[in-house]
């Protein structure tokens, strides 16, 4: 069975405490078809030594693309980045797109000074300006916010502000209220929710009747807190306590599986898992100090699922 502490790596790289609530013009562009969103304070990865170890191992590129394209706007995102969210959606035909919404201290007036110096030239989208920055292009939403990504993704998100695309649905944006008081966040939809579960799984949802658990999968969320050590904590929504408990099972069996069968970094990390179920929520709780993380992060296992 694949390790259930495959699930809180791949969901860091999706991934007092610092809270990275989505600001009020970021909640304007989610489209109808939300199937995932990520949210990272800024302020919580630099604060933390697992979070600055984790971004330099597995920072995604479509991140790293974008702290180059920051670099060439005259803007630094080890100091003048806030916070970051990626939102992933589904379209109308069924392609998987992604734009990223920054918050943080850009000065519009001199980033835009920058690239009209440089003859940079912007296209109009109704009565939005389009710049190209690096491999993406980008729009400011308000001074402190801006929209990026591939153009398609970016002219969806303004379509959703501007009254011209449905936005997000209400079970999604309580969703978020509900995650977002974490410095690291994501929620998934209910599709987003059954594929993630059935990756978890591995080989065990071949066990299981999991087409039928699947449609009684509702949704998710998941925080992450960098300040002491790692502290994450996974929900999952179910129609009902037995699809909680059945997954709540399978999983505890993947951690005994690991715990007898795992190298000594690994066996560690599962005892510092606890999985249970509450009613029709499955809960997964991971806690571990620094050195314990990034020992974890050499480990086999590690590089196996970071790769």
């Amino acid at each position: 069975m694949k390790s259930t502490f495959a699930l809180v790596v791949a969901c860091m790289l999706c991934t007092g405490a610092l809270a990275a609530p989505l600001g009020t013009n970021a909640r304007t562009v989610l489209p109808a078809q939300v199937q995932q969103v990520i949210s990272v304070d800024y302020r919580s990865l630099r604060d933390s030594s697992s979070g600055m170890a984790l971004k330099d191992r597995v920072l995604p590129d479509n991140l790293k693309a974008f702290e180059v394209a920051l670099r060439g706007l005259g803007v630094n995102p080890d100091w003048d980045l806030e916070q970051l969210t990626f939102v992933s959606y589904r379209t109308p035909k069924a392609m998987v797109r992604t734009f990223g919404v920054a918050t943080g201290q850009f000065e519009p007036k001199k980033v835009l000074a920058r690239l009209k110096a440089k003859k940079t030239k912007a296209a109009k989208y109704r009565e939005t300006y389009l710049w190209p920055a690096g491999s993406f292009v980008m729009t400011f939403l308000d001074d402190d916010t801006m929209l990026f990504g591939d153009a398609a993704a970016v002219k969806d998100g303004l379509d959703v502000r501007d009254g011209e695309a449905p936005g997000a649905s209400n079970e999604m944006r309580e969703r978020i209220t509900e995650a977002e008081a974490g410095p690291v966040w994501s929620v998934l939809d209910q599709q987003g929710t059954q594929n993630m579960v059935r990756s978890v799984l591995g080989e065990a949802s071949a066990l299981t009747d999991y087409d039928t658990i699947k449609k009684r999968l509702l949704g998710s969320h998941y925080t992450l807190d960098l300040q002491h050590g790692v502290d994450f904590g996974l929900d999952v929504d179910t129609s009902d306590s037995f699809t909680a408990g059945t997954l709540s099972a399978l999983l505890n069996a993947g951690v005994l599986y690991k715990k007898a069968a795992g190298n000594a970094t690994e066996k560690s990390a599962m005892e510092d898992m606890a999985i249970n179920s509450d009613g029709g929520r499955l809960e997964l709780k991971f806690k571990a100090d620094d050195s314990k993380f990034q020992a974890l992060m050499k480990s086999d296992l590690f590089q196996a699922v970071a790769h």
